[in-house]
C-alpha cells in the first residue's frame, strides 16, 4: 500500500521537486504552501506522515505541530528545515514529531523515514480500533 503523505512547505520549487522524487518511490503525495491549507488538507484527508517545513511565513513548524497533533495525535509528522538548532529539535521531538531533518534530506533516509511512520501510525490504529471494541464488548454487556 503507498505511503500517503502531505509536505508543507512555502518554498513551491522544494515541494514540487520532493513530491516528484517522493511519487517516483510509490508514494501518494499531496503539498500544502501555507498553514491554513494544510489544515484544511488535514481535515478532508488521512495520511500517514506529515514532512513539516519548520520555517514558514505564516505559522512555524513548531505551532504547526501543535496544531496537528492537538487534532490528529495519532499523524506522524517529520520536521525539515534548513535553520536547525538543537533547541527546536528537542522542542519538536517533546511535542511528539516522528523525527527531526535538515533540509537538504537524503531522500533515501527521508523515504525510509516516511515508511517507518506509516507502520507506526497503523499500530496506532489498530491498538485504538481494539480499545473501542473492547469498550463496546464492556458497555453492552453482551
Amino acid at each position: 500500500m503507498a505511503e500517503k503523505v502531505l509536505l508543507i512547505d512555502d518554498e513551491v520549487e522544494f515541494l514540487e521537486t520532493l513530491s516528484e522524487r517522493m511519487k517516483l518511490r510509490g508514494m501518494d503525495v499531496s503539498t500544502a504552501e501555507t498553514a491554513g491549507n494544510a489544515v484544511t488538507a488535514l481535515d478532508s484527508n488521512e495520511y500517514d506522515a506529515i514532512v513539516l517545513d519548520l520555517q514558514m511565513p505564516d505559522m512555524n513548524g513548531i505551532d504547526m505541530l501543535k496544531v496537528i497533533k492537538k487534532s490528529h495525535p495519532e499523524m506522524q509528522v517529520i520536521l525539515l528545515t534548513g535553520q536547525a538548532t538543537l533547541e527546536a529539535g528537542i522542542q519538536a521531538m517533546k511535542l511528539g514529531a516522528m523525527d527531526f531533518m535538515e533540509k537538504p534530506a537524503d531522500i533515501e533516509s527521508l523515504t525510509e523515514k516516511i515508511r517507518k511512520a506509516q507502520a507506526k501510525k497503523m499500530v496506532i490504529v489498530e491498538k485504538k480500533t481494539a480499545d473501542k471494541v473492547h469498550d463496546i464488548l464492556q458497555t453492552r454487556g453482551w
